[in-house]
């Protein structure tokens, strides 16, 4: 998607060999024109598919998979990394790791929001190594849930994360592919 390519080179900042930081309109200060402009295409790139359900995991996969939401005309869940006294026990749950963050978070939805046989469209921010799309899976899984893809924002190519979902057979949708971080630029595919 040339519009995020262009907005990645603008405003995007690479940290080190491996982090790229997009705080000024993905996941910090949200610039809700892209957050639309993406949803719709995701959208167009899953119009395909039945699709009951869109699921990500707080913070950062939100406001893309709203947006995906809202142009598929279904519903968002999202996972949440902390339980509050509101949430449940009756709770689907899973184990993520976070790179950038260094720490497990012990994700989870409620059940009320999944019903099993749902055609559900996972939506993250990054896809690097894996980790949250395969904590989703895995309560897809056990919800008996059918995943008919994952939409990423951007997607780092150097890592293993679209290797890992090609080899569980998921159908994976990058709107933005980056090769490297060469010198502070980013290189996309």
């Amino acid at each position: 998607m040339k519009l995020l390519e262009e907005r990645i080179q603008k405003d995007g900042r690479v940290l080190n060999e491996d982090v790229l930081k997009v705080d000024s309109f993905l996941n910090h200060q949200i610039d809700p024109e892209l957050m639309q402009a993406m949803g719709q295409e995701f959208a167009r790139l899953f119009a395909n598919e039945k699709i009951d359900k869109v699921l990500t995991v707080e913070t950062s996969g939100i406001a893309p998979a709203v947006f995906a939401g809202l142009a598929l005309h279904v519903p968002v869940v999202f996972a949440r990394k902390n339980k509050s006294l509101t949430l449940p026990d009756n709770v689907w749950t899973a184990d993520v790791y976070s790179f950038t963050k260094q720490t497990t978070n012990h994700i989870m939805i409620d059940k009320r929001f999944l019903t099993a046989g749902e055609n559900v469209l996972i939506i993250d921010d990054f896809l690097a190594n894996g980790q949250a799309v395969d904590g989703l899976l895995t309560i897809a899984q056990d919800a008996d849930l059918h995943v008919v893809g994952a939409g990423i924002v951007i997607e780092k190519t150097f890592q293993k994360g679209r290797q890992l979902l090609d080899e569980r057979g998921i159908h994976v949708e990058s709107l933005a592919r980056i090769k490297a971080f060469v010198n502070g630029q980013v290189e996309f595919l």
